[in-house]
Formats: C-alpha cells, sequence, structure tokens
C-alpha cells in the first residue's frame, strides 16, 4: 500500500521578514508587507523540500490543497497530487490551514509536510495537536519551534526517509510562538503552545530556541568594544539584531534596534530597522560589514530572525566582511554542531560555507565552521 503524504504549504509564511516587519501574523501586517514589496517566499521553499522527494513520486499519493497551498508547488515538480477542500485564492487564511490539516488527519496521511513559521505550527497543533505524524519546512520569519528541519533540502531528505521507512523513530518536538506586536516592539514574549510528533534523525533537525544564559554581560561588553576598536572608516557596519550584538551600539551611544537591523557608519548612526531594500540603497557602490551573532541551542547566523540580510546583501558585502559574535557560554547550546545559514538560496548557502573566526571576548577568537 503506498505512503500518503499531506503537503500544506502557508503561502504568505515570510514574507514580513526581508522588509523588515518581523513576522506576517495577522491581514493588517501581511497588507504592510505587500505594500512594501514583499514577495512570497513559502512557495520556493516548499519546492526545495518537495524535490528531495521527486523519486518517491510514483510510490507514495501526495494529498495536498488548491493552489498556492500545495497544490502549485506539487505540480510544478511533475507530481499528480490528490487536490482536497477550497480556498479563496490570493487570501488563506489560518482557518484554512487549520482546516486542511484536520482533513489530512481524516484521510490517514502518514506524513504532514507544511511549509511555514512558528504560527503555522500554532495552527497545525490546534487542528490535529498529536494525532499525526508532521514536519515543518521552514519558512517564517521567527521560527522558535523545534518541528522543523534545518532548512528545506533538510525537511524534504528527512520526510523521504521516513516514507521509505528509513528513519522511524518519532519524538514530541516543541511548538513555540511569539507576540508579534511585542516582537516589533522590541520584546521577545515566547509561549509554548504544545507538542507535535516530528520524525527524528539529528542531523536533518533544528533544535528548539534558547534563551540567553546568565552572567554574560562582561563577557558581551568585551566583545563590544574589540568590535568598535577595530571597526575601518571605510566600511558601513550592518548590526544585525540580538543581545549580543545589542552592546555594540550602546557602547557607541547609539539608538539601536533589538530585533532589527541598524546600520552605522564612522561610528555614527545612519539608519535604524532597516529592511533588505534600504540596505542594498544604502551600501550600493560602498565596502560593508555585517556584525551577527548566533541563535542560541540552534546555531543559525542566517536565516531566522534577519531576513533583512537577504543574498543579495549578503553577495554585496561578501562572505569575507561577516563578522560573528558570540558568548562561548552560546556557542556551547550547539553542543558542538556547526553554526549554520539557510538564507534561501541554496547557492549562497553553499558559498557561505566554510571556518569562520567568531569573537568571544578582547581580542579572543576562536574558529567555526559554518555548514548549510
Amino acid at each position: 500500500m503506498k505512503k500518503k503524504l499531506g503537503l500544506i504549504v502557508n503561502p504568505v509564511a515570510g514574507m514580513g521578514g526581508r522588509v523588515g516587519l518581523k513576522g506576517s501574523d495577522g491581514p493588517e501586517i501581511l497588507q504592510k508587507a505587500i505594500e512594501l514589496g514583499a514577495k512570497p517566499q513559502s512557495p520556493k521553499r516548499a519546492v526545495q523540500a518537495l524535490q528531495r522527494l521527486i523519486n518517491l513520486k510514483d510510490e507514495i499519493d501526495l494529498i495536498t490543497y488548491p493552489d498556492d497551498m500545495g497544490e502549485n508547488e506539487a505540480r510544478e515538480l511533475g507530481f499528480s497530487p490528490v487536490v482536497i477542500g477550497s480556498i479563496i485564492k490570493g487570501k488563506t487564511t489560518p482557518e484554512d490551514t487549520q482546516l486542511a490539516a484536520k482533513q489530512m488527519q481524516e484521510i490517514g496521511v502518514d506524513l504532514l509536510l507544511f511549509a511555514g513559521g512558528d504560527g503555522t505550527a500554532r495552527n497545525i497543533y490546534n487542528a490535529v495537536e498529536d494525532q499525526v505524524v508532521a514536519l515543518g519546512i521552514p519558512a517564517g520569519v521567527k521560527i522558535h519551534s523545534a518541528v522543523y528541519g534545518q532548512n528545506p533540502k533538510s525537511s524534504g531528505e528527512l520526510a523521504a526517509l521516513f516514507l521509505q521507512g528509513k528513519v522511524k523513530e518519532v519524538q514530541e518536538a516543541e511548538v513555540m510562538d511569539i507576540d508579534e506586536e511585542a516582537f516589533r516592539a522590541g520584546r521577545v514574549s515566547a509561549k509554548l503552545y504544545g507538542y507535535l510528533k516530528v520524525p527524528y534523525e539529528k542531523r536533518y533537525v533544528q533544535n528548539l530556541k534558547s534563551g540567553g544564559v546568565a552572567g554574560e554581560k562582561a563577557t558581551l561588553e568585551q566583545i563590544a568594544n574589540y568590535v568598535i576598536d577595530n571597526m575601518d572608516d571605510d566600511y558601513y557596519y550592518i548590526v544585525g539584531p540580538g543581545t549580543t550584538t545589542r552592546p555594540i551600539m550602546e557602547k557607541l551611544g547609539l539608538p539601536n534596534t533589538l530585533l532589527g537591523v541598524d546600520v552605522v557608519y564612522r561610528k555614527k548612526l545612519v539608519a535604524n530597522d532597516v529592511n533588505e531594500q534600504s540596505l542594498l540603497k544604502i551600501i550600493d557602490g560602498k565596502k560593508a560589514k555585517i556584525v551577527v551573532t548566533t541563535i542560541g541551542g540552534q546555531g543559525y547566523i542566517f536565516g531566522r530572525g534577519n531576513q533583512q540580510l537577504s543574498p543579495e546583501v549578503l553577495k554585496k558585502v561578501g562572505k569575507e566582511n561577516i563578522i560573528i559574535v558570540s558568548t562561548r557560554d552560546k556557542l556551547n547550546t550547539n553542543f558542538g554542531s556547526p553554526l549554520l545559514v539557510d538564507t534561501g538560496d541554496e547557492e549562497v548557502n553553499d558559498w557561505l560555507k566554510g571556518y569562520y573566526p567568531v569573537i568571544v571576548g578582547y581580542d579572543d577568537i576562536i574558529i567555526q565552521r559554518v555548514a548549510s
């Protein structure tokens, strides 16, 4: 008997990232993202995952929702999906996602593969709880939950292995989400909503995002002082989000956006909370460096919460001009795994691979491998 794969794509997931809106939950924010020129990211990432399942297309039944909730992506790759349900094209809602998941549970899918972010994971959990084995394709802005593959390729490969019976272990993984309104105001308020059952193979799935480690204040000041003392007046500095980069702005006496991207030139503020297009204009024809930190427990330096630092921005800046800062304790929460990138562009992910210095104190540098 053929295995049944359910596919749900949240077509608007991740649209707020590159335009600096830190999420896409709610019709007003989505409309603002569109007005700022945001383009859908989720469909492309769903296709990247499905490419890893092409060899199984004659061995599985793929069940999905109409148009841009999965049908388009499946047909693009030559699948002949069973299309259920109905939607208003271009106006999908969280209720559509929940209904799709519920119907796929009733059909008895062996695996529910969904593309989205933390809000999508919440919708899936609300519909099926622990009654279906599910796996996320990371496509949102804020991905705190542990139900996602490390990147779309990993999600697709793990789904294929599970459907073939080569991965049999299933674990409960946390569904987390944050208050986006508070997030945009610079406050992180995360909540555990429940657990989804997911296929488990460590090298394919991302960890739950961990919080900061207490007692790091002195180390963070040392890191900030080192970065500032080595700033080159010929370069614009693009300072990424996070509590590890914040002291750099504070030491410079500049206002900073804790959960956004700021730009500094000759130790003066150029712009706060910039989006991708603003960044590209600011650095056009100029030399620039990017200062980023890792996400504790996950290890990502690009592709989680800083989508403003898009593939186009990264290519303009150059990998040699990426400055990574982190405390040793924060790196230790990754348990020796390499740092990760998930920019949405596989060529750029491959280009970013390699070994990078990581500033962990004043004139204290260690070398870390970056993978995709």
